[in-house]
């Protein structure tokens, strides 16, 4: 279950830090803030969305990191997990019967009405 759980929150860290790369202005964005994009008019601020979406990157990275060596450490130590025929319902031992045993006796020699084949 807590593999389970670390895959799901590994998965929407990798979500997160794509979605966060993606929305970043790049450092060629500059030269558009001197033409009016209207930088100043953001939630952030002039400069502060630049310093709080490359924190919170750099934070969800370190959680990513951190992640992938719990996760990797799971994968080398993968311990004794069930399996699917684990999980199957054992086969009942056939129950004793009142019959009685008769020994067959080993056939004899075959005999057949087949006729061989001419060899050439």
């Amino acid at each position: 279950m807590l593999h389970t759980a670390l895959i799901v929150f590994h998965l929407l860290l990798a979500i997160g830090i794509i979605g966060l790369v993606l929305i970043q202005h790049g450092k060629g964005a500059d030269a558009g803030a001197a033409f009016g994009s209207g930088a100043s008019a953001t939630v952030f601020g002039a400069r502060g969305s630049s310093n709080f979406l490359s924190r919170t990157t750099g934070i969800l990275a370190a959680l990513f990191f951190a992640t992938s060596i719990v996760l990797a450490g799971f994968a080398m130590n993968p311990g004794e997990q069930a399996g699917l025929m684990d999980a199957a319902e054992q086969p009942v031992a056939p129950a004793e019967s009142d019959l009685p045993v008769v020994d067959v006796p080993a056939p004899a020699e075959a005999v057949s009405d087949v006729p061989a084949v001419p060899s050439e």
